[in-house]
């Protein structure tokens, strides 16, 4: 065998930032170098385990942020020249439009096909292009003998397939790879996969029916149209794998439906979507209400109402594939919605609130539901909706509707609930209430999204009632019974991952009770006749030998104690605290309506607080300019004085030089100056000197 460089190919994948061709280039990716036979073996010892493919793709501007570790290279919105270069530089072209039935997948493959095509003469080496196309290609052809039913359209039937009218384009695309990849010494070898509708891995055409069921919005699982359409489908693993096969295999049949096993009606689908994830009940609704409640597009509809039982043999005959999903969606749902919980990360966040009473744990527990979207677990209200439902089963309007056994037993059920509430002064016994609530807590919505319990259970017997596991293997061995013994079993499915222990000082409790109006007080049983012996109980319970915070600490919950200490009604500082050990939601997030009102809150808030720093920015300017106003009429002040203080001074610094003109010079000028009006010269200054002189001789 030659070295690693002729091993791994270098493949091309369109829009990798798409569902199918995304989860198409992490399969291959994956794949390794590896043989069955065992001279074959040998010679690729050296490369075993390395990479099989090195995968490349074109990937949209509006990707970014998101990781692409699996691509030797992405290009991001190439120009026609750059692509053909990419593709050029690539053993394998996989081109994916089965995702749309829009004409711009279509239209980009068919240039990208005609391109390679002109450029054929200079490959050095035969390239492989292979289209991923869609089943929606055969949706309008009919079988052979359409008079008889269950009659399957056969594979082998592709040159008499009739395509959905939206999907023609995709059909002559078809054609056209076939055609232009003919003949043994072509340098460019073309494969037409026609795919199933694709699941898995998250979801994409089917995300609305996976998305409803484990929100359990609505009592029933909407499904739109009759629903006994058979659909044929293919999880994206397995395409992937398909497309490996090709590459490896080069197998003789060109054209190739890529579909599982199943023969499933989108009724079989939702239906088993809704028992493993939801409700467990549909409720059929006419097509077009699908557009008026937004959950799909008019293409995706056409997909969704496909009606087609295909048989196929080219994938058994000649692939060696192994299958994720060869029995289809409805067989293998349970690992299909773990696969789909993965990819969204939706996993429950369970959680326990502990403490005395108005410590705030109800109001705290409000807040991290409505914060991480989980269910709030108060006793009473649990027992209030579990008769009430045990009522309407015994006394509903339509009793032929529920089975003899269900009937029984809620009747049973209810009569023990009222007899041990009769027999113990309206309280229910431990036992009745603890089943009550284990039921409650594996019921659907809290194993999707989790919960908060609220101040249950407050005893260690309680705790270990409700969440030790007693249905230990009695087979298990010496080992794993060691391990028993260090940490209990318990049941983790129901178990709180978080154990938050508050507290706070009976003086503040006291006095945040007494701060209450007087109907709150008796409405939340804190009057001063209930809250002290409840307050002295709890203290007494966590002054025991063994407290419900040694039942976690010893299955390895460690609580979090908290103490409060002020009387913030958000709990603030405690809500960052529990939020920074639980870490952020794990679900989808804000439905559209909730953001747009989020989007709207934080630009009020922004408005808010730009105006506030522009009436700040005001305040001060008028406080700097009232500053300047004021320093101004002080300098003014301050220059009057220093002019006053000048001319003072300068007059007492005249004083000597007056008395000595008026002694010495002012009678002999006087004297001057009366002789020259007497006698008028013509010049008296000169007049004036001269006489001066002379009274000095």
């Amino acid at each position: 065998m030659g070295d690693n460089k002729q091993q791994t190919k270098r493949i091309f994948i369109n829009d990798v930032d798409r569902y199918s061709s995304k989860h198409i280039a992490k399969f291959l990716a994956s794949c390794v170098v590896t043989s069955e036979d065992e001279e074959e073996a040998e010679a690729l010892a050296s490369h075993e385990g390395e990479p099989a493919f090195h995968v490349v793709g074109t990937v949209s501007p509006s990707s970014k942020g998101e990781k692409w570790d699996f691509l030797r290279e992405k290009y991001e919105s190439p120009s026609s020249d750059e692509l053909l270069q990419h593709l050029l530089e690539c053993d394998v072209v996989v081109y994916n439009i089965s995702e749309s039935a829009t004409q711009q997948q279509v239209e980009e493959a068919t240039w990208v096909l005609t391109a390679l095509h002109n450029e054929m003469l200079s490959f050095k080496s035969q390239k492989l292009f292979i289209l991923v196309s869609t089943v929606m290609t055969w949706a309008m052809t009919k079988p052979q003998n359409p008079d008889k039913t269950d009659v399957l359209v056969s594979e082998e039937q592709f040159i008499r397939r009739r395509p959905h009218p939206a999907f023609r384009k995709h059909h002559s695309l078809e054609k056209l790879v076939l055609n232009l990849a003919k003949g043994k010494k072509s340098k460019l070898a073309g494969y037409v996969v026609a795919s199933g509708l694709q699941y898995g891995k998250g979801e994409d055409l089917f995300h609305y029916f996976f998305k409803v069921s484990w929100l359990m919005e609505f009592p029933k699982v909407p499904i739109f149209g009759h629903g006994t359409n058979y659909i044929p489908t293919i999880h994206v693993s397995d395409l992937g794998g398909v497309i490996q096969n090709i590459i490896q295999l080069r197998p003789r049949p060109k054209y190739i439906v890529a579909i599982d096993n199943s023969r499933n009606t989108l009724e079989d689908i939702v239906q088993m979507i809704s028992h493993v994830l939801g409700p467990e009940e549909i409720q059929k609704l006419p097509p077009q209400e699908a557009i008026v409640m937004k959950a799909f597009k008019p293409e995706e509809l056409e997909c969704l109402g496909i009606n087609l039982r295909l048989e196929t043999f080219i994938i058994n005959d000649f692939f060696n594939l192994s299958w994720t999903s060869e029995a289809g969606m409805v067989e293998n749902m349970d690992n299909i919605v773990q696969e789909y919980k993965d990819a969204w990360q939706l996993l429950p966040i369970r959680i326990l609130l502990l403490g005395p009473p108005a410590v705030g744990k109800t109001t705290l527990a409000g807040k991290l539901c409505h914060h991480y979207r989980l269910h709030q677990i108060k006793l009473k209200e649990v027992l209030e909706e579990k008769i009430a439902q045990l009522k309407e089963i015994v006394n509903g309007p339509n009793p032929e509707n529920i089975s003899q056994e269900i009937m029984t037993a809620a009747q049973t059920q209810l009569g023990n609930i009222h007899k041990s509430m009769k027999e113990n002064q309206g309280r229910l016994v431990d036992r009745l209430l603890f089943e009550i609530v284990e039921e409650k807590l594996n019921s659907k919505p809290c194993k999707n999204q989790g919960f908060v319990l609220d101040g249950f259970p407050k005893t260690y017997e309680q705790a270990k009632m409700i969440f030790s596991d007693v249905n230990v293997d009695e087979d298990a061995g010496k080992e794993d019974l060691a391990l028993m013994s260090k940490a209990p079993a318990y049941k983790q499915a129901i178990a709180p991952e978080y154990v938050f222990a508050l507290d706070a000082s009976d003086d503040f409790l006291t006095r945040r009770v007494q701060g209450l109006p007087e109907n709150v007080a008796e409405k939340m049983r804190y009057t001063q006749d209930e809250f002290v012996p409840r307050l002295t109980k709890h203290r007494q319970l966590s002054g025991a030998e063994e407290t419900v915070c040694d039942y976690f600490d010893q299955i390895e919950i460690h609580p979090l104690h908290i103490e409060v200490r002020t009387d913030d009604p958000e709990y603030t500082d405690i809500m960052k605290m529990i939020t920074r050990v639980v870490g952020p939601p794990k679900n989808y997030g804000l439905s559209p309506e909730e953001q747009e009102e989020q989007d709207q809150k934080k630009e009020e808030e922004r408005r808010q607080k730009r105006s506030a720093e522009a009436a700040e920015r005001k305040l001060r300017n008028e406080a700097v300019l009232a500053e300047m106003a004021a320093q101004y009429e002080d300098w003014q002040k301050n220059l009057s004085e220093v002019k006053r203080q000048e001319s003072e001074q300068l007059e007492v610094q005249a004083l000597p030089l007056r008395n000595y003109l008026m002694k010495y010079v002012m009678p002999s000028l006087t004297e001057a100056m009366v002789k020259c009006s007497e006698i008028k010269p013509e010049d008296p200054v000169d007049f004036l000197a001269e006489h001066l002189l002379r009274q000095e001789e």
